[in-house]
C-alpha cells in the first residue's frame, strides 16, 4: 500500500490565517497528511481574524507541532514530505529562510525543505514591498523556493471571500502536483465565449 503524501504547513503572523485554514481543509479532501506549525504571532492572528482558538484551527491537521520544538521529526531531512507551504508567510519568516537562520521550527523546516530540494511555497502577505523585500524574494527564488503572494484571480468569477481564498490556495497546492477539485481554470472550467 502506498503511503499518503505528507506536507508541512507553516502559519505565521501576517494577516491571512484564512489561507492556511482553507489549505488544511483542501488537503484533507485530497487525503494528504498534514504537519502543522503555528507561530506565536499566528495564534493571535487566528483568534483575531477567524474567531477561533488555535486548537480549533488545528482540527483539520493530522499532526501539530510547537513552534519552539526544533527537534520535531519534520526538522530532519530524513522525514519524507512533498514539501512545505507557508500560508501566510510574514516578511520576518521569509527573511529568516533566505538567510539560513533557523530560530524556530517553521524556519528550520523550511530550511530543510530547501536543502532536500523539495518544493517550498511562500504565500507572502505583507505589502507594499520595499527593495530589501524584493531582493530577499530573488534570493529565495535562486535557492529554489516559490514566492506566491495570494493575488485574486477575477477570471474565476468569485462570488465570495471563500471563493477568492480557495482559488489562491488551490493554485498553490497545484505547485506540489496536487489537483484540488475546486480549482477554476481559464479556458477549461470557465465559459470560453466570455473571452474578448
Amino acid at each position: 500500500m502506498t503511503p499518503k503524501p505528507q506536507i508541512v504547513i507553516g502559519v505565521t503572523g501576517a494577516s491571512g490565517a484564512i489561507y492556511a485554514s482553507a489549505a488544511l481543509r483542501l488537503l484533507r479532501e485530497l487525503d494528504v497528511e498534514t504537519h502543522l506549525i503555528v507561530s506565536r504571532a499566528a495564534e493571535m492572528t487566528i483568534k483575531y481574524e477567524l474567531g477561533v482558538s488555535t486548537a480549533q484551527f488545528a482540527e483539520n491537521a493530522d499532526h501539530r507541532y510547537v513552534v519552539a520544538d526544533v527537534g520535531a521529526p519534520i526538522s530532519s531531512g530524513s522525514f519524507e514530505t512533498i514539501g512545505m507551504l507557508i500560508a501566510p508567510c510574514s516578511i520576518k519568516t521569509m527573511s529568516e529562510i533566505a538567510t539560513g537562520v533557523t530560530s524556530n521550527l517553521i524556519s528550520r523546516a523550511a530550511d530543510v525543505t530547501l536543502k532536500e530540494r523539495r518544493r517550498l511555497v511562500l504565500m507572502v502577505r505583507e505589502t507594499p514591498f520595499h527593495l530589501g523585500h524584493l531582493r530577499t524574494m530573488t534570493t529565495l527564488t535562486e535557492l529554489g523556493a516559490i514566492v506566491a503572494p495570494p493575488l485574486p484571480a477575477f477570471y474565476a468569477e468569485p462570488q465570495s471571500i471563500d471563493d477568492l481564498v480557495s482559488q489562491s490556495v488551490c493554485r498553490c497546492l497545484e505547485l506540489f502536483g496536487l489537483r484540488p477539485k475546486s480549482t477554476k481554470r481559464w479556458g477549461v472550467d470557465l465559459e470560453k465565449g466570455k473571452r474578448t
